[in-house]
Parts: structure tokens; C-alpha cells; sequence
């Protein structure tokens, strides 16, 4: 999720759910300790609770940012041991760190005794054409063993490091659930999350069968009003469902109150939201008003005006005569 589920994002997504525990796209150890700490931590109060997604394989190098995390009131800590991509590959973290279990056990352990915050760790069922169940659960068992860690986020694909985009990534290796399964099974003292290619409520539930949490991500992301029922439905957490009008005037205000101040255009953060309507008669029209330069207005609140106005045009075209 990486240059997608940024703080403008995450303030996005927390006006649809309350309770749904937001994560930050992954950030290196390099770019917070010889970066701009501000750039990359800053975050709204109202994402809380929210987690810090690291990227590195220097335990040093995480202990410091996990302080980093805590200070900056963050939720969890978590580190990526899943992303395949060229860039993480280099820099020898990423799905890397699954042949290094011991490694990323001491990582974790550096983290733990840094902060006082939930360490957890992401990653996925095997490296490459590693396809035993046997090799995910040694190293969910090292990590855990050497590093404490007791929260474990699966992607249910292997990372095929050679030869596949991080895109085909996402898509092409197959994905087994039963392993995620078997992993809860074998340590039902753990908190298992599954994560990879869920679409729907309906899967959410069950999943939750087999195992403790589930993680969505691009779906989440192009189709937000998925989240909106989640509290009631998943964290037994009573509140009134949001209207998509109420949501979307409350993200107006925060684009014209908070992000115009910052100095840039309101584009880069309404593009998060651009989903909302997904699959409403009239969405396309509305998606294009605010996704196009030349169809927005010079605030969020006059773009919205025009927005609403082609998605009622288009939702009457749509009705038969």
C-alpha cells in the first residue's frame, strides 16, 4: 500500500469505521532516522488506533524507531517481513527477512524492549517456489521463540522474488488459506491475522472462522463503503451506520480546513476517496469530477457542488423514461 494509505487515507477511512485498525504504508528505518521524522510519522489524532509499519533488518536500527513510534503515540509497531518489490529487496528487508527467521526474531526483540507498544510482524506462507507449510510455521515459531513477537499478519501467497512485479505479486501466486488456518491451529495461543485477495463481508466472516483478525487492503481502498458496517458486524461495536452524503461533506471540510493550509492542492488527498460511490448509479460522473484537474473547482467544497451535481445528472439519465 505503499504511497496510498497515507495520513489524508487513513483520516479518510476512520470517518467510515471507528474500531477498524488503520496501518501506515511502510516506512524504512533509513527514511526516519536520516529523514524527516515529521513527514513520515506525523498522523491525525482521529486515525487512532493506527499502526506503524516499519520496513528494515538492523535491529538496532528498529529499536530506535520503534521508540520513534511510541513517542509519536502510535498504537503498534509493526514490522513488513512480506513486500517483495525490487527497492526492499536491495536493501535486504521486505519478504528478504523470511529465510532469516532468527534475524527477524532479534529484530523483533530489539523493537520489544525499546517500546512498551504491541510488536507485530507481516508476512507471507514461503519465499519463492517454497511452498511447504512447513518452512511458514518454523518461522513463525522462531520469531515468536527468539523475539516474543505474538501477533503474526499472513498474506496467504508465497513472494516470488525473481521474475514477478510486487502487482503480479499481489495476483499470481496462488493463495491457501488452509496454511493460514493451520498456522492458528498449531499455535491457538497466538494471534493469527489472514491477509490476501479478500473481497467481501461474507469472506471477512469466514475467515473469522479459522482464524483471530482479517487484514483488507486494495479492496478496502477502492471500495471504502465496504468498511462502513464493520464496527457493528465484526467488533460488536453499536453506533449508526454514516450516510455517504455525511461522509463525504466531512471530508470536504478536512480537505478546505487542513490540507489546502499545507500549503498544496487538495488533489493529492481527495484522490483517497474517489471510491466512495463505487457502484452507485452516476459514481463514474462523480469519480471524474474529482479525480480530472480540469473538472475541479479551486476548493473541495465548490468541487463537491459540481461533483454531486453530474452524479444526480447522471443518476437521472440512467432512470428509464
Amino acid at each position: 500500500m505503499m504511497d496510498w494509505t497515507d495520513r489524508h487515507c487513513r483520516f479518510f477511512h476512520r470517518l467510515i469505521t471507528q474500531r477498524t485498525r488503520l496501518y501506515t504504508e511502510m516506512v524504512t528505518t533509513g527514511a526516519l532516522l536520516h529523514g524527516d521524522v515529521p513527514r513520515h510519522l506525523d498522523f491525525n489524532t482521529e486515525e487512532h488506533p493506527v499502526a506503524l509499519q516499519l520496513g528494515g533488518s538492523e535491529p538496532a536500527d528498529l529499536a530506535a524507531c520503534a521508540r520513534l513510534a511510541q513517542q509519536w503515540r502510535y498504537d503498534e509497531v509493526n514490522l513488513n517481513c512480506g513486500c517483495p518489490s525490487e527497492r526492499v529487496q536491495r536493501g535486504a528487508f521486505g519478504a528478504c527477512l523470511m529465510a532469516e527467521a532468527e534475524l527477524v526474531g532479534d529484530c523483533v526483540d530489539a523493537m520489544r524492549q525499546a517500546c512498551s507498544l504491541p510488536v507485530t510482524v507481516k508476512h507471507r506462507i514461503g519465499v519463492d517456489r517454497v511452498e511447504s507449510y512447513d518452512f511458514v510455521r518454523d518461522f513463525v515459531g522462531t520469531v515468536h521463540r527468539r523475539g516474543g513477537c505474538e501477533v503474526f499478519i499472513v498474506h496467504a501467497r508465497n513472494a516470488w522474488l525473481k521474475g514477478l512485479s510486487p502487482k503480479e505479486n499481489r495476483e499470481v501466486p496462488p493463495l491457501r488459506y488452509d496454511l493460514v488456518y493451520r498456522l492458528k491451529a498449531d499455535f491457538p495461543a497466538l494471534t493469527i491475522v489472514l491477509n490476501g485477495g479478500v473481497a467481501d463481508n461474507a469472506q471477512i466472516a469466514t475467515h473469522l472462522q479459522h482464524v483471530d483478525g482479517v487484514m483488507v487492503g486494495r479492496q478496502a481502498y477502492h471500495q471504502p463503503w465496504l468498511m462502513a458496517d464493520w464496527d457493528q458486524r465484526f467488533m460488536g461495536f453499536e453506533r449508526s451506520l454514516p450516510s455517504l452524503d455525511a461522509v463525504e461533506q466531512a471530508m470536504v471540510a478536512y480537505l478546505d480546513g487542513v490540507v489546502s493550509k499545507q500549503g498544496r492542492g487538495f488533489g493529492h488527498a481527495a484522490r483517497h476517496m474517489v471510491g466512495l460511490r463505487h457502484g452507485q448509479p452516476g459514481a463514474r460522473r462523480w469519480r471524474q469530477v474529482w479525480s480530472d484537474p480540469q473538472l475541479r473547482a479551486p476548493s473541495a467544497a465548490q468541487t463537491s457542488v459540481l461533483a454531486r451535481a453530474a452524479l444526480r445528472e447522471a443518476t437521472l439519465r440512467s432512470q428509464p423514461a
